[in-house]
């Protein structure tokens, strides 16, 4: 099983020649933040990743977590991990973009998207505790109220304490609406929360001190439906003035899911006020304004599950370019009389060709995004953050839902990759199969994501933002034809041509059709979502092909150039060539899948 290294070439390109990391930098507030600075700070992440995290992932997931019935109910981390926890808050990784008036180093949040690859693709199951500490401490910092803030806020960016988000009930998975947790007033301005709460990622374990948990409950004369939800703070252990931890809250995990895949990650069932007196609890923000609070952490979740999709997607190219090297089979095709390493045999070159274009167009649409996020957080002027945060919240259901489709499909292959071996335990490849699983499922499935681009993302705005993206791809597109004695860029040119016609027929029919027959337009809505993440890919690696070749004009011999630009033209030859087919599905096909009445399947 091949160890894991961060992708640094590719990463350091990436967020010189398509993210801007140049411009992200002289943001306001982000003057410290140097490129020099920067990339040291990767390849200290990169050592990280590769020396500490990665060596946990497979013993991780063989030997997984304990939970033990006593004191309420505990959790026990595998070997190891409370040890590399430990590393990671003391060398600062988990306040890497926090506010500096909390303790963080105040970093761009594309610096942090690019840490938070290599902590997936060295070990997914750990990379989700500091995940979900990131998200609620988001939720605090924009919605909590000030002594909140000042009570958690240092601990959590510090590492001391995580958190977590409370969300699912047994009844109450995406329809929200039918959450029953109840919170109940007391006279000293605190709530008693009751209720059980399922899939709770790292609900319990026993790296850090204390645990916060953001819970979403009703108050007695909350509204029906979404509107009478509320957001409260429950700190597993109850905070004195002093800031020291007081009396264990009546908060526990009751028992740990036994799943597919993250092994090592706890999911839990959580009960408050199980005990009788309630969890005690603090209300964040403004009654009934719950949804809002939590989707600042569910957004910022599903933008970080798609980057899980691209960290394995890495980690299992890694293993299957290593394997395919190593694994002597068969002769040559073309002749020859003794076995080759199977790297030689040109179907399973089309499979690593997929892998490895795929997860650069993956990876650099998501540095692209974030570095959007920076924008729209930072930059001077009003008009260009509102631009900015539109292409954000278009992108963000693409990011989660298309690259974690894909990663999906990369771990299919790297199985296939490696033939009966890959079918074998041992061998670690399946691992990344299982871990992959998940990640189409939570923070919202594939066809929440789609439903929520097609609708809110496209429909709402009558396809304003997304036009407005295809504007900037054909831009793109004509520099690319620009290239015009080069057969690969025409090529290129070509295929991308293709893709943003066939994805503007497919908006064209979206915005026309949705109010008048919203089912058909939705049964085409997850292949629309998977046509908008290839062409948005394909977009990208035209970018980077055109960076390739101005380095290689300038004279830059390095052969990771002509490599992009190959790799370009295959994403174009292979994947973009999909997407015809793919909007005549979203155009044609609502037919077909509401043509069947309930009793005929």
């Amino acid at each position: 099983m091949a160890g894991y290294q961060a992708p640094l070439p590719d990463i350091h390109f990436v967020l010189r020649e398509l993210a801007g990391i140049d411009q992200v930098a002289q943001l306001p507030g982000y003057e410290e933040a140097s490129v020099d600075v920067i990339e040291a700070i990767l390849d200290e992440a990169a050592k990280f990743a590769a020396g500490v995290l990665a060596p946990l992932n497979r013993s991780g997931d063989r030997e997984g977590i304990r939970w033990q019935d006593a004191n309420g109910g505990s959790v026990t981390m595998p070997a190891g991990f409370k040890e590399a926890y430990a590393q990671f808050a003391e060398a600062g990784w988990n306040g890497l973009s926090c506010d500096q008036a909390f303790g963080g180093q105040g970093l761009p949040r594309l610096v942090g998207t690019v840490v938070q690859e290599m902590w997936m693709a060295a070990n997914l199951s750990f990379s989700l505790c500091p995940l979900l500490t990131a998200g609620a401490i988001d939720a605090l910092h924009l919605c909590g109220l000030p002594a909140q803030q000042a009570c958690y806020l240092p601990n959590m960016v510090s590492g001391k304490w995580t958190g977590t988000m409370n969300i699912t009930e047994p009844q109450a998975g995406s329809d929200l609406a039918a959450i029953r947790s109840r919170a109940v007033p007391q006279s000293d301005g605190t709530y008693h929360i009751f209720g059980q709460k399922i899939f709770i990622t790292f609900g319990d374990h026993d790296m850090a001190e204390n645990i916060v948990h953001l819970v979403l409950a009703r108050t007695p004369d909350a509204p029906p439906g979404v509107k009478g939800i509320s957001l409260f703070v429950v700190p597993k252990f109850l905070v004195n003035a002093d800031g020291s931890l007081g009396a264990r809250n009546d908060a526990y995990c009751v028992s740990i899911e036994h799943k597919l895949g993250i092994h090592a990650c706890p999911t839990c069932v959580m009960t408050f006020g199980d005990a009788g007196q309630g969890a005690v609890g603090t209300l964040v923000g403004e009654e009934n304004a719950g949804i809002r609070y939590m989707f600042i952490m569910m957004n910022a979740a599903r933008f970080c599950v798609g980057l899980q999709g691209l960290g394995l997607s890495e980690r299992v190219y890694q293993q299957a370019l290593g394997f395919a090297r190593e694994r002597v089979q068969g002769r040559d095709i073309a002749g020859g009389e003794n076995s080759v390493a199977i790297i030689n045999h040109p179907d399973v070159r089309r499979m690593l060709m997929l892998m490895k274009s795929q997860t650069e167009a993956m990876r650099a649409l998501a540095f692209v995004v974030a570095a959007a996020q920076d924008a729209a957080l930072r930059h001077a002027n009003a008009d260009e953050r509102h631009r900015k945060q539109s292409f954000v919240d278009l992108m963000t259901p693409i990011v989660k839902g298309w690259l974690s489709e894909t990663c999906n499909e990369i771990a299919y292959l790297g199985v296939q990759v490696h033939g009966g071996m890959g079918f074998i335990e041992e061998t670690g490849v399946a691992q990344y199969m299982r871990d992959a699983r998940i990640t189409t499922i939570y923070e919202g499935t594939t066809g929440i994501q789609a439903q929520d681009l097609i609708g809110r993302k496209v429909a709402r705005d009558g396809g304003m933002a997304i036009r407005a993206l295809f504007a900037e791809m054909r831009v793109c597109e004509a520099a690319l034809r620009a290239i015009s004695a080069d057969d690969t860029f025409s090529a290129i040119a070509a295929a991308l041509d293709q893709g943003i016609t066939a994805a503007e027929r497919a908006v064209d029919y979206i915005v026309s059709g949705y109010a008048e027959n919203v089912r058909a337009a939705a049964a085409g809505s997850v292949p629309f979502l998977r046509l908008m993440g290839i062409v948005c890919g394909g977009w990208q690696m035209s970018r980077a092909a055109l960076a390739a070749q101005l380095r290689i004009d300038s004279g830059n011999t390095d052969p990771f150039y002509p490599a992009k630009i190959v790799t370009a033209r295959f994403y174009a030859d292979h994947v973009l060539s999909a997407v015809e087919g793919l909007a005549h599905t979203v155009i044609h096909g609502g037919a077909g899948v509401l043509g069947l009445d309930e009793e005929q399947f």
